[in-house]
C-alpha cells in the first residue's frame, strides 16, 4: 500500500524542499520504491536530484494539462531507481492556464491514481504559497508534513496552513490527516530553538516528529552539487537526521 505525502508550508526558507530531497532519498536508501513529484515553479526539487530542469521535454506542467501522459512525465535523479515528476519555470504559468478546466483540483490526483500502487512512497514538494498548485497536492496526498523552522515567527501562518488543509478534507479529500510538524534549522547552541519547539508542543494539536533537523553546512551544500546528503556526505549530522526522519516516516 503505497503513501502519498506533500510536504508544505506556504512560508519560504523553512526547509521544505531540503526535507523532500532528503526524505525521500533516505526512503529509497532504506529499500523503498519511491517517486518524487515537484510542485514548485522553482524546480529546486529537480536540481537537487541532479536533474536539469532547462532540458525537459515532460514536466509536471505537461502533465497537468495534459499533454503528455504521467510515464512521459517522469525523469531518472542521482539517487538509483528513484523517479522524478520535474519542474521548472513553465509551471508558474499554469495557474492562469487552469482556470477554464472542470475539476481542475484533481488534475493530479487523477494522473498520479494510475501509478501510486507502484510505489511504497509517493513526495510531493509544494511551492510556498497556498495556490491551485498546493491544493492539487492536498488532494492527491494522504498526509501532510509540515516543516518549521527553528525560529521566532515559526507559528506565523501555521494556522492559516492547517486551516487550508480542514477545508480541502471538508471539501475535497476527506481522507487527508496532517502526517506531523517536523523542526528544521534546529541550533542546538541557542535557547531560542528550544523555546520554539516547546512552544509548537503547547500550541499545536498534532504529531511532532522526534527527529530534529540540525542547522548543517553540508545540507546547504548538497543542492549545489545536485546531490541529495546522503550521497554528498554520508556522515553528516544532516545524514543521520533525515536518515532517522525517514525511519520515524516509515513506523508510521
Amino acid at each position: 500500500m503505497s503513501r502519498i505525502i506533500a510536504i508544505a508550508n506556504q512560508k519560504g526558507g523553512v526547509g521544505k524542499t531540503t526535507t523532500a530531497i532528503n526524505l525521500s532519498s533516505c526512503l529509497a536508501e532504506a529499500g523503498k520504491k519511491v517517486l518524487t513529484i515537484d510542485l514548485d515553479p522553482q524546480g529546486n526539487m529537480t536540481s537537487g536530484l541532479g536533474v536539469d530542469k532547462n532540458e525537459l521535454e515532460n514536466t509536471v506542467y505537461e502533465l497537468m494539462l495534459d499533454e503528455c501522459s504521467i510515464k512521459e512525465s517522469m525523469a531518472d535523479t542521482v539517487v538509483e531507481g528513484m523517479k522524478i515528476i520535474p519542474s521548472n519555470v513553465n509551471l508558474a504559468g499554469a495557474e492562469i492556464e487552469l482556470l477554464g478546466i472542470n475539476e481542475k483540483e484533481y488534475i493530479l490526483k487523477n494522473a498520479v491514481d494510475y501509478i501510486r500502487d507502484d510505489y511504497d512512497f509517493i513526495i510531493i514538494d509544494c511551492p510556498p504559497s497556498l495556490n491551485m498548485l498546493t491544493i492539487n497536492a492536498m488532494t492527491t496526498a494522504d498526509s501532510v508534513l509540515v516543516p518549521i523552522q527553528c525560529e521566532y515567527y515559526a507559528l506565523e501562518g501555521l494556522s492559516q496552513l492547517i486551516h487550508t488543509i480542514d477545508l480541502v478534507q471538508q471539501r475535497l479529500n476527506p481522507n487527508l490527516i496532517i502526517d506531523g510538524v517536523v523542526f528544521t534549522m534546529y541550533d542546538v547552541r541557542t535557547n531560542l530553538s528550544n523555546q520554539v519547539v516547546e512552544n509548537v508542543k503547547e500550541n499545536l494539536d498534532t504529531k511532532i516528529y522526534e527527529t530534529l533537523i540540525p542547522r548543517n553546512i553540508r545540507l546547504a551544500e548538497a543542492p549545489s552539487h545536485g546531490l541529495p546528503i546522503n550521497m554528498y556526505d554520508s556522515k553528516s549530522a544532516g545524514t543521520e537526521s533525515y536518515r532517522m526522519l525517514a525511519k520515524e516516516v516509515m513506523e508510521r
